[in-house]
């Protein structure tokens, strides 16, 4: 399969119409039409269901959407860190969930911006599952997840920082005059909770069993969408502290009690194949690390 070809069917998924696609590539529509049928029959799978007016992706064109974004983003990122001759440049590439430990990685990429300008930034957010699984397939350098760390996929360092897990709710919830939320408090209440695989067993470990005691309402990997929802009133957001700001607004974070807090890692594949920027950067994260 072409990286060419592939770029066609990408175009062509996201503009669901291969008129709209042809005109975006610059191709007559039966030369895109034939390239993508060459492309299913070298595959031997129908990528396409198609309708009078627009397609859909078939499982097996879904499934290739997303390897195929994943596949272009590691060729970007590959080309321009071999295209920077005898300076250090080129991109590196970042996963991280919400978590005020970004702040740290943000302090070290300006001072790498500071002594090497030609170095440019992708910054992914998602979940720790969704950042591991990118670092597998060599889409992102490195990720800030929370512990624990598979040690043998990958090699990490842990910051010198904790996220603190709390409930954020609307101020007219009877919670909201809390100074502290226990685990018997949010057993009857509708609940918001991160996506993320980890925070399952963190969860269910404070309330001394399991995730089936709680209302779960539905799961969120952007707190700010949830967050919209908690204006509403319409459930409340176990997340982490300080990623919103509630000042002026009609939101309160309330901390757990038992506390729950996550170490913060930064994790990278275990032997990884690094460019010269990704290389710099990571020399600067282990020095103030060893200064601290």
């Amino acid at each position: 399969m072409e990286l060419r070809v592939l770029n066609y069917f990408l175009t062509v998924a996201r503009e669901k119409t291969i008129s709209k696609a042809a005109e975006v590539l610059h191709l007559t529509q039966p030369t895109l039409s034939k390239q993508l049928k060459e492309l299913e029959e070298e595959l031997g799978v129908k990528l396409f269901n198609r309708g009078n007016r627009s397609i859909t992706l078939t499982e097996e064109g879904i499934y290739l959407a997303k390897r195929g974004k994943e596949i272009l983003a590691l060729v970007e990122l590959t080309t321009s860190n071999l295209h920077v001759n005898d300076i250090i440049g080129g991109q590196i590439a970042i996963g991280a969930g919400e978590t005020r430990a970004f702040e740290f990685v943000g302090e070290r990429l300006h001072k790498i911006r500071m002594n090497y300008p030609e170095i440019n930034f992708q910054i992914y957010s998602g979940n720790a599952d969704d950042v591991l699984e990118k670092i597998d397939h060599g889409v992102l350098d490195f990720g800030l997840v929370i512990n624990p760390v598979d040690k043998q996929k990958y090699q990490y360092l842990q910051l010198p920082l904790v996220d603190n897990w709390g409930l954020l709710v609307n101020n007219s919830h009877n919670l909201a005059s809390n100074k502290y939320i226990e685990p018997n408090d949010i057993k009857q209440i509708p609940l918001l909770i991160s996506s993320q695989t980890l925070v399952d067993s963190q969860l269910a470990e404070w309330l001394g069993g399991n995730l089936d005691q709680l209302t779960i309402i539905g799961s969120y990997n952007l707190l700010y969408n949830a967050s919209l929802l908690v204006k509403e009133n319409i459930a409340s957001a176990l997340c982490i502290d300080g990623i919103l700001n509630t000042t002026a607004t009609n939101l309160t974070f309330i901390p757990l009690w038992p506390p729950i807090t996550a170490t913060i890692n930064i994790v990278w594949k275990r032997n990884a194949t690094f460019s010269n920027a990704a290389k710099v950067f990571l020399q600067l994260i282990q020095k103030d690390l060893e200064l601290d």
